[in-house]
């Protein structure tokens, strides 16, 4: 026996005063609906029905029932109207800004699995070096911690990680792996520098001895503003740079990058997605969203587990 369909089915015996009626307004046939509902009776073991030739009638269990069967086949009317509003909110345009690198390395492999669960979303992606993003023009604005965000926005991280020494295997085969920091000297270095400012001492931190400190002179082969300018040339083997793990660790997992002098980093940062300040967000935007913070997370814990392997 169905029981939610009989269940329904009594209720529409009641409401439309008869047993034809009710299979009209069904679409069944005047047996079909006889037979769900003495199904019913039959189940709970009491008759829900008083029946003439000429008229039909609760009996008192009849009409204590119906009155706790109403709000429960209300709510699951409800559910599956929710549902099917987020079944069409699946689709659609989400529009996206984002920083050149976090758009390569971080967006663009989350793309296909979620085109996978979602296929009806189609995203529009902006990439651009912003300073300060105009968060209100787009569903969703994807940048690193430190590019400041209006008030009014809402954001979340998406991945808190240490920027790390890396170098591709071709460079390391060339000049060989620093093993301390006295050997960072002797090396080739891409840096990033913003205009109008001058390169300083590299500060390295050792988080397993309680973040200790140590103030490093580097000379830069290469220099720039734009960060994924450098981490392509890091992965051509032009030199050393230092990176978020975050947006590597797929590089770092494929090879392609090998980190070096660990445990030693360079810095603390964050990428952080924020959304328009809205009492309403589209179903899409809130699962690209999770999708963006489960992927990059599943990318640095894949990391670290291929790394405890690799030691052990």
């Amino acid at each position: 026996m169905d029981r939610l369909q009989s269940m329904r089915v009594f209720q529409e015996v009641v409401d439309e005063g008869g047993f034809a009626a009710a299979a009209r307004k069904l679409d069944l046939t005047p047996a079909a609906v006889t037979r769900l509902v003495s199904d019913l009776e039959r189940h709970l073991g009491v008759r829900l029905l008083q029946r003439t030739t000429r008229r039909l009638s609760l009996t008192p269990a009849g009409e204590a029932y119906l009155q706790r069967l109403r709000p429960i086949l209300g709510d699951i009317e409800e559910a599956d109207a929710i549902a099917h509003a987020h079944s069409r909110e699946m689709s659609g345009t989400v529009r996206v800004l984002a920083l050149p690198g976090i758009a390569t390395h971080i967006i663009a492999p989350a793309i296909p699995e979620f085109q996978l669960r979602y296929p009806e979303v189609v995203l529009e992606l902006h990439v651009h070096d912003v300073v300060d993003p105009d968060v209100e023009d787009y569903d969703l604005t994807v940048v690193t911690g430190g590019v400041p965000i209006h008030s009014s926005a809402v954001a979340r991280t998406v991945v808190a990680s240490e920027a790390v020494f890396c170098a591709a295997p071709a460079y390391l085969e060339r000049f060989g792996e620093p093993a301390s920091p006295q050997d960072l000297g002797a090396h080739r270095w891409l840096r990033v520098r913003t205009p109008g400012m001058r390169l300083r001492a590299m500060t390295l931190i050792d988080p397993t001895q309680r973040d200790r400190t140590l103030e490093v002179e580097v000379p830069a082969v290469v220099h720039s503003n734009h960060m994924d300018t450098l981490l392509r040339a890091t992965i051509a083997g032009a030199g050393i740079s230092s990176q978020p793990a975050g947006l590597i660790a797929p590089l770092l997992k494929s090879g392609e990058l090998k980190r070096v002098l660990a445990p030693w980093v360079t810095g603390r940062m964050s990428i952080v997605v924020a959304v328009p300040t809205r009492k309403y967000m589209p179903a899409r935007t809130r699962a690209f969203v999770d999708h963006l913070v489960e992927s990059t997370q599943q990318a640095l814990a894949d990391l670290e587990l291929a790394r405890t392997a690799a030691g052990a």
